[in-house]
């Protein structure tokens, strides 16, 4: 059977049914987005310095020059104190007992240093605890930092491609969406009891693998059962909206609680307020359509038309032949190039440049909270811009604009003195408008692109390899080490780049929603 953009105008545009349909499945979007950028607040890392025992007879002058300094990268090269060394303690000891003062009877360049052998003391002004300091990822174990948001990402990759296989082919949209929103709450209470860093990146793997598959099955399913100009406020400013908000609860909630596990308490319960729409929001009849289950798909199509008020037709439905029936899998996508190059020029630079600049904000001068919840805020009208580019603009011309203003804005922060960090927060901030924006329209824009029989499995393969991307970008923040310029330079330049390529990607503006894979657009580039 198959369903036409026709065969179901019956019902209209927006009844109470799409209303609800609407409404319900944007409120499921709230605990992604405040779960998404958790990273920024859980694997923070305060300000630190190597730890002095209490019970060592060190004169005061001595405690506190007890730490050299040196030139911090991050902070354009000013002097700090060391976070990963300290002067070595036999030789404090030595000079403290001999009434000796530091720069003044010692020269201290010229006292001999040591790492952190007992460990190290956080500054707890921002922060009670963040897995960082739970765990002491610092100096020789930092590499573990970005590694963990990482980890993270790779979860993300994984459930992309999983999610769509299993909401294609075995268990339809519904009981995915809701199976790893509830999976997502088990998983994150078991979290909340973390007993080592390892135990912790594994699960944080599982809850990226159960995010992402309920947030992109939960997009699909909107995309299929509402109808052409719902559909579109729905994939763009409808979603990203509704994920803006939730991502801009994180840093309240976060700025309430400072201890790491008590966050994640927030997070749990979050996700078990999404769990009762399960009894709201019906199931695909595209799909259903799609694996021949008429009876089921007639009966939601009966129920939605009881909801507006409208007597539905005898026959709704109309059979296909029976080649355009049969099952598909990835490997139907991987057969052509159209996969291949949507991934490549357009969905990797969007998730590097979206996440770099988001998990940036811990970086940023002032208030961390403020400077997450500025990032989040600039989404609000990024996402209604979404929106009305959708409605009215070429799909090719608005994402080229978009990422090549994006890039140029991106790329000049670099520029921009030290002592003007305003400027330099605002053209950051401009940056991620512009990027969020993409980020809109580009989920939007894929799933206008493939046909019913593969659209989960084609938005989550493309969700997929573009998480090759997102797996590097917390290392472009590690960057920031070295040099701070260098975050700038690449993901302004990528992203630049990339708008121009997005010139070469198939045109889907006023074309209908394809059913099946002959239906499709070749892409010309």
């Amino acid at each position: 059977m198959r369903i036409t953009e026709t065969a179901t105008s019956f019902l209209g545009e927006w009844g109470r049914f799409q209303q609800r349909i609407f409404f319900f499945l944007c409120l499921s979007f709230i605990p992604n987005g405040l779960t998404a950028l958790s990273a920024v607040f859980l694997v923070d890392t305060p300000a630190h310095r190597c730890l002095l025992p209490a019970h060592l007879n060190l004169s005061a002058a001595w405690r506190n020059s007890s730490i050299p300094l040196e030139e911090d990268a991050s902070r354009g090269g000013a002097s700090e104190p060391s976070r990963c060394s300290r002067y070595k303690l036999e030789h404090l000891l030595n000079y403290s007992d001999r009434g000796l003062l530091p720069g003044v009877d010692v020269n201290l360049s010229t006292v001999p240093t040591e790492g952190c052998l007992d460990g190290w003391q956080f500054d707890h002004s921002v922060y009670t605890s963040t897995v960082v300091t739970e765990w002491n990822l610092v100096c020789n174990a930092s590499w573990k930092k970005p590694f963990t948001s990482s980890i993270y990402f790779g979860g993300v990759l994984a459930g992309s491609f999983v999610s769509g296989q299993l909401s294609d082919r075995l268990f339809g949209r519904k009981i995915v969406m809701f199976g790893t929103i509830g999976l997502q709450v088990v998983t994150t209470l078991i979290q909340i009891f973390s007993s080592n860093w390892i135990m912790f990146v594994v699960l944080y793997f599982l809850l990226g693998v159960e995010q992402i598959s309920n947030y992109l099955v939960a997009f699909v399913l909107g995309t299929e059962i509402l109808g052409s100009w719902v559909r579109t406020l729905f994939s763009t400013a409808g979603v990203s909206l509704f994920f803006a908000v939730g991502y801009m609860l994180l840093p309240l909630l976060a700025f309430f609680m400072r201890d790491w596990r008590q966050l994640q308490v927030g997070f749990m319960l979050a996700g078990c307020l999404s769990l009762p729409l399960f009894w709201f929001i019906p199931e695909s009849p595209r799909w259903l359509l799609s694996q021949g289950r008429i009876e089921e798909a007639e009966v939601i199509i009966q129920n939605a038309a009881k909801i507006n008020n409208i007597e539905p037709p005898a026959v709704i439905f109309r059979p296909l032949k029976t080649e355009e029936t049969k099952a598909h899998n990835i490997f139907d996508l991987l057969r052509s190039p159209n996969i291949r190059w949507l991934s490549v020029t357009m969905w990797n630079t969007m998730t590097i440049s979206y996440y770099a600049l988001s998990l940036n904000t811990a970086n940023l001068h002032g208030n961390p909270f403020f400077n997450c919840f500025l990032s989040a805020v600039v989404e609000l009208p990024a996402y209604s811009l979404s929106w009305l580019m959708f409605r009215w603009c070429s799909r090719r011309l608005s994402l080229c604009s978009l990422l090549f203003a994006g890039g140029l804005f991106i790329f000049i922060i670099q520029l921009v003195p030290a002592h003007l960090f305003f400027l330099a927060i605002t053209f950051e901030m401009m940056g991620k408008f512009f990027v969020s924006t993409v980020f809109a329209i580009l989920y939007a824009y894929t799933a206008e692109l493939y046909p019913t029989v593969l659209r989960t499995t084609a938005v989550g393969a493309c969700s997929t390899a573009s998480r090759i991307g997102s797996l590097f970008a917390p290392y472009f923040i590690y960057l920031r080490t070295y040099s701070v310029s260098l975050l700038y330079i690449l993901v302004g330049s990528l992203t630049a780049l990339t708008g121009l390529l997005s010139l070469l990607l198939p045109e889907s503006f006023g074309m209908p929603l394809p059913d099946t894979i002959s239906q499709m657009q070749s892409f010309p580039g």
